[in-house]
């Protein structure tokens, strides 16, 4: 069983515009709504793999109603605790040129006692056969160990945790050894205080690092550059795919899914570091958070290039 935990949902609003002008007016040639947040995105993704997920997390107001809507739409089962407010919106401000503007609100503050409820929520589901993924922000209200705390918890009834972060967030989350993690290259630059465009050696010394202290996969997105996977002893590099590319928003939850789905499916390390390039590369072809097809990430399966590293 995989479960996603979203605690800042969001509905996605992505518009299109020829170019952006600052104190001026702005006609939108295209609007996309999608229901959104990073643990929602890696479970429309899981559920266009042909896989299941459970999606928890919190949710407010109309807007909570109207993602909690689309899920139960598209068939991917949801429990989520409901906290006063509203769910946020994020607009996403596309130009013809491929610049991308972000407008990301706050979203609901969330008490104590709903942060209690819902972790006793997690434990419910908690067991050897499932893995939580942890990934995205967190709104007021919730405090910066809580994927920690879910990991120490989740961990004593033999679940395993996936965890996507940054920031606090993301150092103070790695003390509870999650099993699993997906930085991108600026975070773990950041974590280990190398210079910006480290050199692959630098990566992988810091990935390496991570490992020996219990964390024991490890993918690492390099957007045009690729990635970077180790899992146990297997380490690989692959380059980007070669994709016309509509929309990166979304390309990092779309390689969390996969590693999700790939654990879940008991895949082999190549196929799941196959499943991981093709995935992301399909996500970067789609109209704002969409997923990429099955049919689609089959296609660009074959297309990967595996480099060991030595």
């Amino acid at each position: 069983m995989i479960v996603t935990v979203t605690m800042n949902p969001a509905i996605d609003k992505t518009v299109e515009i020829e170019r952006l002008r600052h104190g001026g007016l702005n006609r939108i040639q295209k609007v996309e709504y999608d229901a959104g947040g990073k643990g929602i995105n890696v479970s429309k993704t899981i559920r266009e793999l042909g896989g299941k997920s459970v999606a928890m997390g919190f949710l407010a107001g109309n807007s909570g109603k109207t993602i909690a809507n689309v899920l139960g739409e598209k068939g991917i089962e949801n429990d989520f605790v409901w906290v006063e407010g509203e769910t946020r919106t994020n607009t996403k401000v596309y130009e013809k040129d491929g610049t991308l503007t972000e407008l990301n609100e706050p979203g609901p503050a969330v008490t104590e006692a709903a942060v209690e409820k819902l972790l006793e929520k997690l434990e419910e589901y908690a067991g050897k056969d499932t893995l939580f993924v942890l990934s995205g922000s967190i709104p007021d209200g919730v405090p910066k160990d809580i994927y920690a705390r879910i990991t120490r918890r989740v961990h004593e009834k033999g679940s395993r945790v996936l965890v996507d972060a940054d920031g606090e967030l993301f150092r103070i989350a790695l003390e509870a050894r999650p099993d699993m993690i997906k930085p991108n290259r600026v975070e773990l630059e950041e974590l280990f205080g190398l210079a910006a465009d480290a050199c692959d050696e630098e990566l992988w010394k810091a990935a390496r690092s991570l490992q020996n202290q219990g964390i024991e996969t490890i993918a690492v997105s390099m957007g045009k550059e690729g990635g970077m996977f180790f899992i146990g002893e297997y380490q690989a590099k692959c380059p980007a795919l070669s994709v016309k590319i509509h929309s990166t928003v979304g390309a990092g939850d779309a390689m969390v899914a996969a590693l999700a789905y790939a654990w879940e499916q008991k895949n082999g390390k190549e196929e799941m570091v196959r499943m991981c390039m093709a995935v992301s590369a399909g996500a970067v072809m789609t109209v704002g958070t969409k997923p990429p097809s099955a049919e689609l990430v089959e296609t660009l399966k074959k297309q990967v290039e595996i480099e060991n590293i030595v």
